[in-house]
């Protein structure tokens, strides 16, 4: 796959909240980081399998978009960055969660993400969840 398809691949999973379509993308031995706090790493395709299916299975929503902001080529050839925004409504409100990801790339699978979501944003999702449970 392509860079271009596998971000446009990455942000079909996002949207269908689909835990086998995100994995699919990866390399077995692949590194899903979130480095701005939450889950812990994530090593293997299998746990990107398993921890995005428990992640996105306990969210009482789906999004409403995934927007690619834009796609930054670097100088090295395997790491790319996506600027993304997810959109969602939650109890009535819209709330955009702006992301960014850092992915490295080799023979068409993904072997490395670095996962940053702005953590505002992601405290409002939540506190929207709490208050519509409450």
């Amino acid at each position: 796959m392509s860079v271009e398809e596998i971000v446009t691949a990455y942000h079909a999973a996002m949207l269908h909240k689909s835990a086998d379509e995100l994995a699919d993308l990866y390399a077995e031995d692949a590194l899903h980081e979130f480095p701005f706090g939450g889950p812990a790493p994530l090593k293997g395709r299998e746990e990107v399998r398993a921890g995005y299916r428990a992640m996105w299975g306990a969210l009482p929503f789906n999004p409403d978009e995934v927007r690619r902001v834009s796609l930054h080529r670097t100088t090295d050839p395997e790491v790319v960055l996506v600027e993304q925004d997810t959109l969602i409504t939650v109890a009535g409100q819209s709330i955009t969660v702006p992301g960014l990801l850092v992915l490295r790339i080799r023979n068409g699978r993904i072997i490395h993400t670095r996962d940053y979501m702005d953590t505002g944003a992601v405290s409002q999702v939540r506190a929207a969840v709490t208050s519509s449970q409450g």
